[in-house]
């Protein structure tokens, strides 16, 4: 019976311990104040890949060989990414706001007067259980009840914040900062194919002002050489135009959307178990196995009570 009034008095003078001196509550902050780091810059990330994106979508080739007009917009290709991009922007947006309030709870359970009141009422259940004081003895199971909810309050948020972090470091980050480098590489391939096509479409204009323009017979027969000039002219400034911008392959292009939709994918499941199922699982374990100790703890002090009298 001692051994475990012992046991009961360590964990309860710990708990008091780590209260006081706040060392659980330092980690964790620091722990979250990273976490915000990394939501923000990956939300950066986002919004500069979403405007790249949608500059490139307003991109323009006009080419007009022969008096024949043709507009090419090679950006559109990206079209279906943009909504995901802007999708994952707001969940950045919320994730970077969860884990502001995550820190705004740690700070607030973190009060030096709720340590004060914890420790207080852990005195006096302890005195409950090691000194027969008939005030105490009656009150030991409220004293014990609201010890374990003092518990909760002030512990709850540090385990869940350092469980969660050590979760992320263990089997998240890496996958995390893949996805991250090769998103913030699109954006910055995108942003050069947009510049590219600029240089391109001024190119053209500049082109067409200087070329000159043959004279065709009139009638069908200089219809007909100007139909096939004007083809002919088409097909190289549009070859032309597709060897400057260099983007390779449709199929090429389509890739690096679907790697674009990948890795924005991965970075929604993260962010999503970082700041949202993750916090709440372990909050959970931590109430399910505080009331578990909690409840021990009580039946051998009502076993030690009966034993007594």
């Amino acid at each position: 019976m001692r051994t475990g009034k012992v046991v009961y008095t360590v964990l309860a003078v710990v708990a008091a311990g780590i209260a006081l001196t706040g060392g659980a509550d330092k980690i964790a902050e620091a722990q979250a104040e990273d976490a915000l780091a990394r939501a923000l810059a990956t939300f950066a990330v986002a919004r500069t890949l979403n405007g790249a994106i949608s500059v490139a979508q307003g991109t323009e080739v006009a080419l007009e060989p022969g008096g024949v007009g043709v507009v090419l917009t090679p950006g559109q290709i990206l079209d279906p990414v943009n909504d995901l991009v802007e999708q994952f922007s707001s969940v950045m947006l919320v994730a970077a706001s969860s884990i502001g309030l995550q820190r705004i709870l740690l700070e607030a359970t973190s009060w030096w007067v709720l340590s004060i009141i914890l420790t207080g009422f852990l005195a006096l259940w302890l005195l409950a259980l090691w000194f027969k004081i008939p005030a105490l003895t009656r009150h030991r199971g409220l004293l014990g009840r609201l010890a374990v909810l003092l518990l909760i309050l002030r512990f709850a948020m540090p385990v869940a914040v350092m469980c969660t972090e050590s979760f992320f470091d263990t089997f998240l980050d890496t996958n995390h900062q893949s996805a991250a480098i090769e998103l913030d590489a699109s954006s910055a391939d995108i942003s050069e194919m947009s510049a590219t096509v600029d240089d391109v479409a001024r190119g053209d204009e500049e082109g067409d002002g200087a070329d000159s323009v043959t004279e065709q017979p009139d009638g069908v027969a200089g219809l007909g050489a100007r139909l096939r000039e004007s083809a002919r002219e088409l097909i190289a400034s549009a070859g032309e135009w597709a060897d400057s911008v260099n983007l390779g392959t449709i199929d090429d292009l389509q890739q690096r959307a679907s790697e674009i939709t990948s890795n924005i994918v991965n970075l929604i499941v993260i962010f999503v178990l970082q700041t949202i199922i993750l916090p709440v699982a372990f909050l959970w374990l931590f109430v399910e196995a505080l009331k578990q100790v909690a409840g021990r703890s009580m039946a051998y002090a009502a076993r030690e009570k009966d034993a007594v009298e």
